[in-house]
């Protein structure tokens, strides 16, 4: 079993059209994923792909079924992308586009307010549901379908960890890619609670770093539930400088709380285990969840 997506989700993607929508909504289509349709205003009646091609997100929905939307759209056009899927009522919105302007996500972070739309992103890698679908830009060779989640706020780590996971014979359930911008919209902690809720998901992997304060939250709320469920967290940046961004626009240490080293102190105290180095993550997970066994 896997969380937000299986083998029945109908993605369209809005975007798809353009270099980077058309080159991996068709990595998509190779993998198996049920990609139905895409968007972009002016095209509707036309194929690419050889799928239809729709002018609105309503449109598409009504047309084909879909029950989610990957969003290729560039970062000045990304947010009213992601709105017009809110209000067609998308169940899942995956945003894979970079740079959106903050103030564009605050209007986004107010349209979903109310809804049932689950938002993945943006600056996500998007999720994936190893053998039954892919929702975005991640490598797959490494993937195996298994129990251990992963929660994610950077790309490359987590190919590594998927990598360590699978080497360790430990395959996963979902990898989510939450984004590594300071407003986005699925939050560690609500991710996390997904998990829990899934009976084949048997530990989860957090890979964080500097900036905000979802690790202390997700800390928080593990010490509170004691959920034990197998957790164990890698997070990056320990030698980083304060007030300079890392990669990532959410990725800079603004004082203490927000650093790798008070990260780690309250995931440690709540009982999660910690990987001191990306190498590390496969073994760390494979001997917490022997121990819990």
């Amino acid at each position: 079993m896997s969380i937000l997506i299986d083998a029945d989700t109908r993605v369209i993607c809005q975007g798809m059209t353009g270099r980077a929508g058309t080159h991996y909504s068709a990595a998509m289509i190779e993998y198996g994923t049920r990609v139905v349709g895409g968007v972009r205003p002016g095209k509707g009646g036309s194929r690419h792909l050889d799928l239809p091609v729709f002018d609105t997100v309503a449109q598409a929905m009504d047309e084909t079924n879909a029950n989610a939307s990957m969003v290729f759209v560039p970062p000045d056009h990304a947010a009213a992308a992601m709105i017009e899927a809110i209000e067609a009522e998308t169940p899942l919105i995956v945003a894979l586009t970079e740079r959106v302007p903050l103030h564009d996500m605050i209007r986004v972070r107010d349209a979903l307010q109310e809804t049932k739309t689950v938002l993945i992103g943006p600056n996500s890698q998007g999720i994936l549901a190893p053998g039954l679908c892919k929702i975005g830009v991640m490598a797959t060779g490494s993937a195996r379908k298994g129990n251990v989640g992963i929660i994610s706020r950077s790309a490359s780590l987590t190919s590594e960890v998927v990598a360590q996971l699978s080497a360790a014979g430990l395959g996963q359930s979902t990898s989510v890619g939450i984004g590594g911008d300071p407003i986005h919209g699925l939050a560690m902690r609500d991710c996390f609670k997904l998990f829990l809720a899934d009976p084949d998901t048997h530990g989860v992997v957090l890979v964080g770093e500097i900036g905000g304060r979802e690790e202390e939250e997700l800390a928080e709320f593990i010490a509170a539930e004691n959920a034990g469920m197998p957790v164990v967290a890698l997070i990056v940046g320990r030698h980083a400088p304060t007030r300079r961004r890392m990669g990532h626009s959410g990725a800079i240490i603004q004082d203490a709380v927000s650093s790798a080293e008070g990260k780690i102190r309250a995931l440690a105290d709540a009982g999660v285990s910690i990987a001191e180095s990306p190498h590390l993550v496969g073994e760390t997970m494979r001997r917490a969840m022997l121990v819990a066994a």
